[in-house]
């Protein structure tokens, strides 16, 4: 009787290991890389953000954050472009924003690879976006064969709704305490402006099609650290 009640408590204090964690409540962090655009010129081209963030913890694997970015986006060819038009924004941009990964939907325990992608997740944000177009083509060039029309109408300085839609993974690495305080994040985002600061053009919808919100994706690779108080996340199997 007295082995089978040892053996029965060992059996407890492993469920609930395997159902119970620690996790520090914030975060921060920093990231960089690519973006591609699409606006109204024909075509798009690259660019690059730096981002910042720091984030709440709900649980280890739901959070609510802000993030804020800072970068340029560029695209059209004075050359190339049917229009000869070209646009550069140096922009900066803050959102509030939520994530969901896959560890809290799943029992990451029951195999090593859904442990190794329980970072897996997806968020959406909402904020502003400060445009400055630093370089623009507002009248056609001497070479082009209508030179000299424009201007084309817009605005060099403006602001704008700005909806993220993030995909991503985080990668987890332990302190020397065995607590997971060190993320390695690979992120995509789209990103939506609604108005038409992003390419500096504004024009009528009877000259150029100008039905889809102007947008950017970036491709980014980040570091996040963990810090604050600790909380015991507890998870039904």
């Amino acid at each position: 009787m007295k082995h089978t009640f040892v053996t029965l408590f060992l059996l407890f204090l492993v469920l609930f290991s395997n159902a119970q964690s620690n996790y520090f409540k914030w975060s921060y962090g920093f990231g960089a890389g690519a973006n591609y655009s699409k606006t109204d010129v024909v075509k798009g081209n690259w660019g690059h953000t730096i981002s910042g963030n720091i984030d709440y913890n709900f649980t280890p694997f739901i959070t609510g954050g802000l993030e804020g970015q800072y970068g340029m986006v560029q695209g059209g060819d004075i050359y190339t472009d049917p229009n000869n038009r070209q646009f550069v924004n140096k922009y900066t941009g803050i959102n509030a924003n939520v994530k969901f990964m896959l560890g809290e939907f799943t029992n990451y325990n029951k195999t090593n690879f859904l442990y190794k992608i329980r970072g897996l997740y997806a968020g959406i944000g909402i904020g502003a976006i400060n445009n400055n177009i630093t370089d623009i083509v507002r009248i056609k060039p001497s070479f082009a064969y209508d030179a000299g029309y424009g201007p084309f109408p817009g605005e060099d300085k403006s602001v704008n709704l700005w909806v993220p839609i993030n995909l991503g993974i985080n990668f987890y690495m332990n302190d020397g305490w065995g607590y997971v305080r060190y993320v390695i994040n690979i992120n995509a985002q789209s990103n939506f402006t609604f108005g038409e600061g992003l390419d500096g053009y504004n024009d009528p919808e009877t000259r150029f099609k100008n039905y889809d919100p102007d947008t950017y994706n970036v491709y980014s690779i980040g570091f996040k650290y963990y810090f604050g108080n600790i909380k015991v996340y507890r998870k039904t199997l």
